[in-house]
C-alpha cells in the first residue's frame, strides 16, 4: 500500500486508488460530472491548499529572475498553513492510510519541485507515510 503525488489530469497509474485533489478550485471549464473521468480527481481537498495569498507567492517564486529563497519562504509560510489542527489531522490520516491502501495526492502544477504538492510529499513522509517515488 501506497500514497501517490500526482499531476491531476494525467492519467492514472495501475493501482492508483482513489485520487484527491489538494487545490484551492476545480479544473476550469471541467464540468463536475467529468472531473474524475477526466483524471482530475475523485475527492476534492481544498483543505491541503495553499490559501489564495500562498498561492500568489508560489508563482511568483516559480518566474524567472525570482529572488533566491522565495520557494523556501512559500514552503515555510505553506507548512504554517498545515499546522492547524484540521489540515494536520488530515495529514495524519492520510500517513496512515497510506499503510493500508494506495491512494493518490495531487495538483495541477506541471513540475512537482515547484508545486505545493512537493510539500505535501515531504509532510506525508515525516508523518511515517509509505510515499512512492
Amino acid at each position: 500500500m501506497t500514497a501517490r503525488i500526482v499531476r491531476l489530469g494525467d492519467p492514472r497509474e495501475p493501482d492508483e486508488g482513489l485520487r484527491l485533489g489538494s487545490v484551492r478550485r476545480p479544473p476550469r471549464g471541467v464540468p463536475r460530472a467529468d472531473i474524475a473521468r477526466r483524471d482530475f480527481y475523485d475527492l476534492w481537498l481544498p483543505l491541503l491548499s495553499p490559501s489564495a495569498e500562498l498561492v500568489k507567492q508560489a508563482q511568483a517564486a516559480q518566474q524567472p529572475g525570482s529572488a533566491p529563497g522565495a520557494w523556501a519562504a512559500f514552503a515555510r509560510r505553506f507548512r504554517a498553513e498545515l499546522r492547524v489542527a484540521d489540515a494536520s489531522q488530515m495529514l495524519d490520516l492520510l500517513a496512515a492510510l497510506s499503510h493500508h491502501t494506495n491512494f493518490s495526492l495531487g495538483c495541477y502544477c506541471e513540475h512537482e519541485a515547484r508545486c505545493h504538492r512537493s510539500v505535501l510529499r515531504e509532510l506525508l513522509v515525516e508523518r511515517g507515510a509509505r510515499v512512492a517515488g
